[in-house]
């Protein structure tokens, strides 16, 4: 005859085991996946959009161009930049600008890139300083942004706004 006994402490391990594997499952099949979607806009624009071959001034100021945005021929400035490995809150809300126009730079974490930033001289319907921030990673634009300079600025996509209407 064959006699099997379990202390409590062992029931009490197989228990905590089988909630454990239950939670797992329960949270690897309710928890949702967040993927960024492109929209077809954003795709169709981007088909037309060069983003690689930026080598020079001029293929950086032709890439604006793109958009439709005038920039004097000389950057503002030229700064060596790293993505940092983990992005902070601002880090993670300007990388979701990036993601608006069908970008990201979590690609490019701990990566060494060139940040140009050039004075736009054609902002629509806007009398302050507007600059024009582009990052280039091996000759590939990897993100950009129009911002403000202005204290109660603003900061968005490449892609020109539409003029407002008065």
């Amino acid at each position: 005859m064959f006699v099997y006994s379990m202390k409590a402490s062992t029931l009490k391990f197989f228990a905590i085991l089988g909630l454990a594997l239950i939670a797992v499952v329960a949270l690897t099949v309710f928890v949702p996946t967040y993927t960024v979607a492109t929209t077809s806009a954003i795709a169709e624009r981007n088909e037309s959009i060069r983003f690689d071959g930026i080598k020079t001034n001029e293929d950086r100021i032709a890439f604006l161009e793109q958009y439709g945005w005038e920039a004097e021929s000389t950057p503002v400035e030229e700064a060596e930049v790293v993505v940092p490995r983990e992005f902070d809150k601002v880090m993670t809300t300007y990388n979701e600008i990036q993601k608006q126009q069908g970008l990201d730079l979590s690609k490019y974490a701990k990566k060494t890139m060139m940040r140009y930033t050039y004075k736009i001289t054609n902002y629509p319907d806007y009398a302050g300083t507007v600059y024009a921030n582009i990052l280039v990673y091996r000759n590939r634009v990897v993100a950009g942004d129009i911002c403000s300079s202005d204290a109660n600025g603003f900061i968005h996509t490449l892609p020109m706004p539409e003029k407002v209407s008065e």
